[in-house]
């Protein structure tokens, strides 16, 4: 299991290794360095997710590793609850942020390998906290620093950890 823990409360997460094993080692990686501890859900929409896992309390995006392959392709759906890789455009422009759907976005799921209907890699789900999940995408937010849908009070991923 791994511990998301916020300033509002923590969240429960599963990996599924098995169907996203190159996206879950990389979240891994991640854990293991230290990269998410004092970063931001910093961009949050009601009905549709919260994300994080890449800008410190500045809005300054962290440094990251090299960018992976998307493996979206792995019939996990972007349903409520499941925890999906964010990247640009460009289908395979993942690092280290992450968002978790607050809704059935199924959209998002994997069409096809042409960049517009690639998709994005579904590689885990909240297995407990659910209800503060739902709780951060209704904060009120606002721009920052050129971002928008910024939580006006920050809300701090304090660490995550493997329990």
């Amino acid at each position: 299991m791994i511990k998301i823990t916020t300033n509002k409360g923590p969240i429960e997460i599963e990996l599924d290794e098995a169907n996203a094993p190159k996206t879950c080692a990389n979240f891994l990686s991640y854990i293991e360095s230290g990269h998410y501890n004092n970063t931001l859900f910093h961009r949050c929409i009601p009905g549709f997710m919260i994300q994080g896992g890449g800008m410190d309390e500045n809005m300054q995006q962290k440094p990251t590793k090299a960018t992976i392959e998307n493996e979206a392709d792995n019939d996990l759906k972007n349903v409520t609850g499941s925890i999906a890789m964010a990247r640009t455009g460009d289908p395979h422009s993942a690092t280290s942020q992450f968002f978790i759907n607050v809704n059935d976005n199924e959209f998002l799921d994997h069409k096809g390998k042409t960049p517009d209907a690639w998709g994005y890699c579904v590689f885990a789900k909240v297995t407990g906290g659910m209800d503060l999940v739902m709780e951060i995408s209704m904060t009120p937010t606002g721009n920052r620093n050129g971002h928008g849908d910024v939580p006006l009070e920050s809300v701090i991923i304090e660490k995550i950890e493997v329990t």
